[in-house]
């Protein structure tokens, strides 16, 4: 993911209407009248699913009510494939690549529908033995680039797939994972679960590739030609589905920009790529001078690693190039370097190369051991 927001599109708060994903029409995404009435993480709904290719397997979909960045309730969902044939098998939670703000995007959808790139993915847990949850962790509006919520919607769906009692999961071991946008995501389940969910047990939490500091990513964009500025413009709009009242983007949008919008309000990743790589924000945006909004700036620091306080206290192993120019280094070494001064017992790859998705390749295999090492209960390697 290159999760870069346009920060370029931000300006001082006025009225916003920001424009939402067409609501799934399945009644199962709908969330019932008393959802504010139940605890976060608590189950709403469960159904069986065909799994399609995913031989060998057996789907079921989850509904719980989640948080948002507000505090407010909404519901979350996430999908399970389970390893036929095998009982109480340890968990992964994979938050997959989304990079997206249609919700035909999302994991629950994408799984099937061939959006979701890194699906293939999801058969190596199952090679395994093991169970794999896959939430939708940007939310009901498909809130991309709101990295503290899909922290919260990650926890939320381990607690809520943990209470269903045909799937056997209450007990076994559980690992977080994810790579780049979804690596941001399992990042933040970690550092937020000690406050949010600190009943919720689990193994380890596996990250790569994460985008540690928006505001950072945000000014390097700017206004200029970027091969990732779909990605980056879709954060943004992602950000204003999430903050409203903060980032009223659209609000500073020019008749080009408004029109990119609506164009892109539904799309996946390989589109907003594609449409976006002829683009840019000067383009877009009503004027220049929009990259002073105190606001913005809260907005992007909340939901960057690098300036939040929580600290991890389960096994956690991070993976980052040195020279990534879509997701920084700096600031990934940056939390490293807190989190163990903190105590937390980390370990940190970093990888001598540049090019992002390269990186997610190079990693994986130390990664996957990291989680199989942790599920035999190998002792921790040397950390920090």
């Amino acid at each position: 993911m290159l999760c870069t927001v346009s920060v370029c599109l931000l300006a001082s708060p006025v009225s916003a209407q920001p424009l939402y994903p067409t609501p799934d029409p399945d009644p199962f995404y709908h969330p019932p009248a008393e959802l504010a009435e139940l605890k976060p993480g608590q189950v709403v709904r469960v159904r069986t699913i065909d799994t399609g290719l995913y031989v060998g397997t057996d789907g079921y979909q989850v509904a719980f009510r989640s948080t948002n960045s507000g505090g407010h309730p909404i519901m979350g969902v996430t999908t399970v494939l389970m390893p036929r044939g095998v009982k109480n098998p340890p968990l992964v939670s994979y938050q997959a690549l989304v990079n997206s703000l249609g919700s035909q995007c999302n994991p629950s959808r994408s799984l099937f529908n061939g959006e979701l790139q890194d699906a293939v993915g999801a058969m190596l847990p199952i090679g395994r033995g093991w169970a794999i949850s896959l939430p939708d962790y940007l939310g009901p509006h498909v809130a991309y680039g709101a990295a503290k919520l899909s922290g919260m919607v990650t926890l939320d769906s381990v607690r809520a797939v943990r209470q269903v009692a045909e799937l056997g999961l209450a007990e076994v071991p559980a690992v977080l994972a994810g790579y780049s946008g979804g690596g941001m995501a399992t990042a933040w389940a970690g550092a937020l679960q000690p406050t949010y969910a600190p009943e919720l047990r689990l193994t380890a939490v596996v990250a790569g590739g994460i985008p540690a500091d928006l505001k950072e990513m945000a000014f390097a964009l700017g206004f200029d030609p970027h091969p990732g500025f779909g990605l980056a413009f879709a954060a943004a709009m992602g950000l204003e589905r999430e903050y409203p009242d903060r980032l009223p983007i659209s609000d500073q949008l020019n008749e080009n920009g408004l029109w990119f919008r609506d164009f892109t309000k539904d799309a996946c990743r390989r589109f907003l790529l594609f449409h976006g790589i002829t683009r840019n924000a000067e383009q877009l945006a009503a004027s220049k001078d929009m990259m002073n909004s105190p606001e913005a700036h809260a907005v992007l620091r909340e939901n960057s690693l690098r300036f939040h306080d929580g600290v991890p206290t389960v096994p956690t192993f991070l993976w980052q190039g040195r020279f990534d120019t879509m997701t920084f280094f700096g600031p990934v070494q940056e939390v490293v370097n807190r989190w163990c001064a903190a105590g937390a017992p980390i370990t940190f790859h970093p990888y001598d190369i540049a090019e992002h998705l390269t990186t997610a390749v190079v990693g994986f295999p130390d990664a996957w051991a990291y989680v199989e090492a942790r599920f035999r209960g190998d002792p921790l390697p040397a950390t920090c």
